[in-house]
């Protein structure tokens, strides 16, 4: 398989892209030297082939990724247009994850138990943390979005912090005093 592999520098630190022809596949957070070869190890040995050299459709979409990315994190842009492969998650975590994208808009949030009993699992909030944690498409698929039932952040892949900080960026928290 064709895939593509990318660095995007943003306020949070710098975030690996990976792409193939179909879409964006992954964002990686932290994704420093190690980091970064780390995910792109793991991802060739799941797809089987190392990431292709440019130009491809892939880097084409990569380069979309950026963007877009760019200027979300400038406040210009609250929704992704880039096309996503979701090839790196199934069944019920690839529900969630598709319902989380299309239904909880940029500025709000959404709790585990409402996202369960959004997809038909009223039971399932600790399925849809599960979820969460397992996306491999964070703030493209907003994952930082999905808050506790009580007010509580919840877990976060990227870090807590991280957390804050693009729930800052959406309006959703109030910016830090210091």
């Amino acid at each position: 398989m064709v895939w593509a592999w990318t660095t995007a520098r943003t306020s949070i630190g710098p975030v690996g892209l990976a792409a193939t022809p179909t879409g964006l596949l992954e964002v990686a957070f932290a994704a420093d030297g190690p980091t970064s070869a780390r995910a792109v190890a793991r991802l060739t040995r799941r797809l089987g082939t190392a990431p292709g050299a440019a130009p491809t459709t892939a880097h084409e979409i990569l380069a979309e990724a950026t963007a877009e990315l760019t200027a979300y994190f400038a406040g210009r842009r609250e929704t992704f247009s880039v096309p996503l492969d979701w090839s790196l998650t199934s069944g019920f975590n690839r529900r969630v994850l598709r319902e989380l994208a299309a239904h909880v808009p940029y500025g709000t949030v959404v709790s585990y138990q409402d996202l369960a009993d959004r997809v038909g699992e009223p039971g399932a909030a600790r399925a849809v943390g599960t979820a969460m944690g397992g996306n491999p498409l964070p703030i493209v698929v907003p994952c930082h979005r999905v808050v506790e039932s009580g007010g509580g952040l919840g877990g976060f892949g990227g870090g807590l912090e991280t957390k804050r900080a693009l729930l800052t960026l959406e309006g959703v928290l109030p910016e830090p005093l210091f």
